[in-house]
């Protein structure tokens, strides 16, 4: 069966998943979770991409990246599955495919939605019930969006910023997001993901 072209475009979001093969684990301990995000920080910049959200999960990860060039997101995926799977070679002595080919891409382009998603992925932990609220999940943007943590990944995406004029203001509305969000993906995100390789 033919694949559909990755829906690419520079200057619009994506929602990325990728994940392990056959839904297999693919963080195993506390030091893969931070080389992961070393080699997305690393690579998003080299790829000219903004990472605006992200959550690691045991067996995938959410991405919410705007690429400023076309076939860059693409790059981004192949290149950090490709360093992240040679550290757990190196690490573990895990060798053989790591991650399902290809990934999944959603476009976000209702400007309306990329809230939704964004809290859609920093949520992720809490629908999977591993934790009570975002806050009290470590491997994701959450706590650079609503608290300001330092967070080399997350580059602000303009409509996040039009949320308060301060970083202050802007965090409580982004935070109050979440107090009022239904467990359920929200009905403007979208439903139906295309596979990218």
């Amino acid at each position: 069966m033919s694949r559909l072209p990755c829906p690419e475009q520079r200057g619009v979001a994506l929602h990325l998943i990728q994940r392990g093969r056959g839904r297999a684990a693919c963080f195993f301990r506390e030091r893969d979770g931070r080389a992961y995000l070393h080699w997305l920080c690393v690579l998003a910049a080299r790829c000219e991409c903004a990472v605006h959200a992200y959550v690691l999960m045991s067996n995938h990860v959410h991405l919410l990246v705007t690429p400023a060039r076309k076939e860059g997101a693409s790059q981004l995926m192949r290149a950090v599955a490709a360093h992240y799977a040679r550290y757990l070679v190196e690490e573990r002595g895990r060798a053989g495919a790591l991650w399902e080919e290809p990934f999944d891409a959603s476009p976000v382009y209702a400007p309306r939605y990329l809230l939704s998603c964004m809290r859609y992925i920093e949520d992720n932990p809490v629908r999977a019930g591993i934790a009570t609220d975002p806050g009290a999940y470590r491997w994701s943007s959450f706590g650079a969006n609503a608290w300001g943590r330092t967070d080399p990944v997350v580059t602000p995406h303009a409509l996040y910023c039009a949320l308060g004029r301060s970083p202050e203001a802007r965090r409580a509305r982004y935070r109050a997001m979440f107090w009022r969000a239904p467990r359920v993906r929200p009905a403007g995100v979208p439903g139906r993901l295309t596979h990218c390789g």
